[in-house]
């Protein structure tokens, strides 16, 4: 595909992305503009969250390019994770069951404001770094859709006692407290209800037509999305792989809900920042 995708869109030109068990996937091309919801649509252990890892930063790939937010991918590595947050990742963003919400946002916040905001924000009076955070944290919530009052015990609700919508959301929060410029979300549509699901879309609707790019993993993509699949692309790239262990995989990822263990065999071969 041609042209060249500036300020916060995202673009791939036949990006693959090889580990121990073969292709993960494999000549993945697509171009979205800045503030586009763009869906990786596939079955489990198709290479689904191997390719959100890659085109957010956190996955090096083995072949062709990717532009995100201006910054080419593999070289720029670095600047992409800069400016993408990921959210609702297994084995990457999960959340601790004994902590509360409160807990959660608390610690992101300060986590953001020590490692991921300027030296001018780092040095700000006590007091003022303490409403910037509030702020932040406010700000996040609402983006998220996450109204504390309704959980069981408001913001001392333990993430154990959440529902797997409210997770997902605080989940989403957590990562919107970066203020980032991309946003990848792992497992959009897993067990969700209908009524969740339509609710779920429509956050990261407007999640997206407030500037931010967002990447959702899902099983059935909505229409009026960026559509990328990841449904066959490895077979037909690798079609000397093992079929055994493929479908030793498959079956891991049907029973976690992700492809957690293929991303996780990935990112040994392929290199994770």
């Amino acid at each position: 595909m041609g042209g060249t995708v500036a300020a916060d869109g995202v673009t791939a030109r036949d990006l693959g992305l090889r580990g121990p068990r073969g292709w993960a996937f494999r000549a993945v091309s697509f171009e979205a503009g800045p503030g586009s919801l763009i869906t990786i649509e596939g079955p489990s252990g198709s290479g689904r969250t191997c390719l959100l890892l890659a085109l957010t930063g956190r996955m090096k790939p083995t072949e062709g390019t990717a532009t995100v937010a201006g910054a080419e991918l593999p070289r720029r590595m670095a600047a992409v994770r800069r400016v993408s947050a990921l959210a609702h990742v297994p084995g990457v963003t999960d959340l601790d069951p004994a902590l509360t919400v409160a807990e959660h946002l608390s610690e992101r916040a300060l986590l953001q404001r020590r490692f991921g905001d300027s030296l001018r924000a780092l040095l700000r009076p006590r007091q003022e770094g303490r409403a910037a955070r509030r702020e932040r944290i406010e700000s996040a919530l609402t983006a998220a859709g996450l109204d504390l009052e309704s959980l069981p015990k408001g913001a001392r609700t333990a993430v154990r006692d959440l529902e797997r919508a409210e997770a997902l959301r605080l989940s989403l929060a957590l990562a919107l407290i970066a203020r980032p410029r991309v946003l990848g979300v792992d497992d959009t549509d897993l067990k969700l209800s209908d009524v969740e699901r339509v609710a779920i879309w429509e956050l990261l609707r407007s999640i997206a037509a407030s500037g931010t790019t967002v990447l959702a993993v899902c099983s059935e993509a909505p229409d009026g999305t960026v559509r990328v699949s990841t449904a066959g692309t490895a077979e037909e790239a690798d079609t000397g792989a093992d079929t055994e262990s493929e479908s030793e995989s498959d079956s891991e990822s049907d029973e976690n809900g992700t492809d957690g263990k293929e991303a996780a065999d990935a990112i040994a071969q392929a290199g994770r920042a």
